[in-house]
């Protein structure tokens, strides 16, 4: 794709600089400068590239922390991300992902909540949505677009932005909580109040799914996932699954799931899929069940039948990851129960092009991480 050669090309342009000033990015640091990832438009202003900067140090203001990211993660909102036309106005976000973790390296004045040297992560709302429901006016701060993202060494942002990290993860599994982590823990716990032995249906292996299938296995619920990778499934139940069905070989896989669960229904779905998968989801659902609506995979649309949800007492929640206090509230469930994410492969941070490509290629379970 010309976006991904164009990346490659200016990656290399990037390491040809740092040869020739005889500066690697550790001196660059001492310099007083950084290194990051910016999206690019590409020349005929279709699509974007990445592009590998040597920028300054940024500093951290009043009320800000200095952080040096360590690893970062994508999630579906960043697939596909390079072809599309790129944002080339002011004010829009130039850094790309919105999932990060690293370490205080400063703190600014007036700043009690960290220390210099403590784990955090950052979340995703960049410190504007911090308890209960999402304010108004928060979304032009979502991390990796159309806030600035986290694909750089050195992040500063405000000191509410930013949460402690489970003491037992490596950087690189707690650079994928932020997002498909808080969502999945929002839409089984929050809304869906999950209980012991509920039926969870999952669709897919990705970042959601997969925490989804980690959270109901630790709870003690039943967790149902469906992928088209025989392989991936038997992980799956190698990781706890109840239940696994295959949607390529079997497209009624509604019924599967219904036979699994004794004809009862599931009492949980994280809907990832969206127009395609819906429709079948809902025919799988228990009385009282809940909906969590979450993405788009087959693209977003189709309705949801008032007749359907009415029928099983049922009830459907549209939401956008969570606040801080989900996020610490599902880090505290995650060290109680010392959950590990899955980590499917981890990229250099100069093979962030390549990272891109593979997770839109998405042969892959769980997350996919950059380190830095």
């Amino acid at each position: 794709m010309l976006s991904r050669s164009l990346a490659g090309a200016t990656l290399s342009l990037a390491a040809v600089a740092c040869t020739v000033f005889g500066l690697t990015p550790p001196e660059l640091s001492a310099q007083g400068t950084i290194r990051q990832w910016h999206y690019t438009p590409t020349p005929d202003g279709r699509g974007c590239t990445l592009t590998l900067q040597v920028v300054s140090m940024p500093e951290p203001a009043a009320g800000e922390v200095q952080v040096r990211i360590r690893a970062a993660s994508l999630n579906g909102r960043d697939r596909g991300r390079l072809d599309r036309p790129c944002p080339n106005t002011p004010g829009s976000a130039r850094i790309p992902l919105s999932d990060g973790a690293g370490e205080v390296v400063g703190v600014g004045p007036g700043v009690t909540r960290f220390e210099v040297g403590d784990r955090v992560a950052g979340t995703f709302f960049s410190g504007t949505w911090l308890s209960g429901d999402r304010p108004e006016g928060v979304m032009p701060y979502r991390r990796g677009g159309p806030g600035e993202g986290v694909l750089s060494e050195v992040i500063v942002g405000r000191e509410d932005g930013f949460v402690s990290i489970p003491e037992h993860l490596t950087f690189e599994e707690a650079a994928t909580l932020t997002t498909a982590g808080v969502t999945a823990f929002v839409g089984l716990f929050k809304y869906g109040g999950l209980q012991p032995e509920d039926f969870v249906l999952l669709e897919g292996t990705g970042g959601v799914s997969s925490f989804g299938l980690l959270f109901a296995v630790a709870a003690g619920a039943r967790p149902i996932i469906t992928s088209s990778s025989d392989e991936k499934l038997a992980r799956a139940r190698e990781l706890g699954a109840f239940g696994t069905v295959n949607y390529r070989t079997n497209p009624d896989w509604h019924e599967e799931v219904m036979d699994l669960t004794g004809g009862l229904g599931v009492k949980h779905v994280l809907e990832i899929g969206g127009r395609s998968t819906l429709p079948l989801a809902l025919q799988t659902l228990a009385i009282g069940a809940h909906v969590s609506l979450i993405g788009g995979l087959t693209g977003f649309g189709g309705e949801i039948p008032f007749g359907v949800l009415f029928d099983r007492d049922a009830s459907a929640t549209g939401f956008h990851v969570g606040s801080r206090q989900d996020f610490v509230d599902m880090n505290r469930f995650i060290s109680g129960h010392g959950i590990r994410p899955i980590v499917d492969r981890v990229f250099e941070m100069e093979q962030a092009p390549e990272a891109f490509d593979f997770y839109e290629n998405g042969d892959f379970m769980g997350k996919v991480v950059i380190r830095l």
